[in-house]
């Protein structure tokens, strides 16, 4: 979920996705809200995770608006997991099928589409994509490796005039750890404690992730591939490390 819906705020034609039916229509409500011109975000339920939802998901927009300017990639997830942990190779597989094979399935089958509008991909990834976590390492793999292929799309789709960019987040106040079982009082918890040890003293909002895509995307960056916009607060810079996390969870 974006924030302020940025994107609808600047007239675009949005395409709202996710697994949640009342979810997408919530989101898709908030954008009609925003539009100035009162346009209405195509709701399309889908699961990232299953190549046949893609397809239909881009067929669907393709069909509806006639061409596709800018793909975010923007789902996620995680599970804490140990190598050691009976199930460990069954949970890297889960977090590598959301985080890293839908993006690259997605990016597969819309660059002919992207081609035709000069157009450009943002993919969302984290600071793990950076750094160790110790217990995180299926989603540390999948972030450094989305990461990399931001930065070999951006070479190798340039000659397409397709701009391909990724954004490493630090602690940002959304679902992330509700949808991983914790409790809303514990998410809480972990996002105030984690905002004062950063440099800026907060956490972030979804708004602070989602002004920075709408950068991206726009004319703007127009020089701007292969890079990694990273939206922390200074955890790196303040080398907020991953010991100082486990009495926040």
């Amino acid at each position: 979920m974006l924030g302020t819906y940025p994107f609808s705020r600047a007239g675009a034609n949005v395409v709202v996705t996710g697994r949640r039916a009342d979810k997408v229509s919530e989101v898709a409500k908030e954008c009609l809200k925003v539009s100035p011109k009162q346009s209405k975000a195509l709701e399309v339920v889908a699961d990232v995770t299953k190549p046949e939802d893609l397809r239909r998901l881009v067929d669907t927009t393709v069909k509806h608006f006639g061409k596709l300017d800018v793909l975010v990639n923007n789902a996620g997830g995680s599970i804490t997991a140990k190598v050691d942990d009976k199930d460990f190779y069954e949970n890297f597989s889960k977090v590598m099928q959301l985080n890293l094979n839908s993006v690259v399935y997605l990016t597969h089958i819309c660059v002919e589409h992207l081609e035709k509008t000069k157009g450009n991909i943002i993919n969302i990834s984290s600071v793990a994509g950076l750094r160790s976590f110790a217990g995180w390492s299926p989603y540390c793999m999948t972030k450094s490796a989305l990461d990399m292929f931001t930065k070999c799309m951006a070479a190798e789709l340039g000659p397409k005039r397709i701009r391909v960019n990724v954004i490493n987040p630090g602690p940002v106040r959304t679902e992330f750890l509700l949808a991983m079982g914790i409790p809303t009082s514990g998410s809480d918890k972990f996002f105030e404690g984690f905002g004062k040890m950063l440099p800026l003293g907060r956490a972030g909002f979804a708004k602070d992730i989602a002004d920075s895509i709408l950068y991206l995307a726009s004319d703007h960056a127009a020089f701007i591939t292969g890079t990694n916009l990273v939206s922390d607060g200074g955890q790196i810079a303040g080398n907020v490390n991953a010991e100082a996390l486990k009495d926040l969870m």
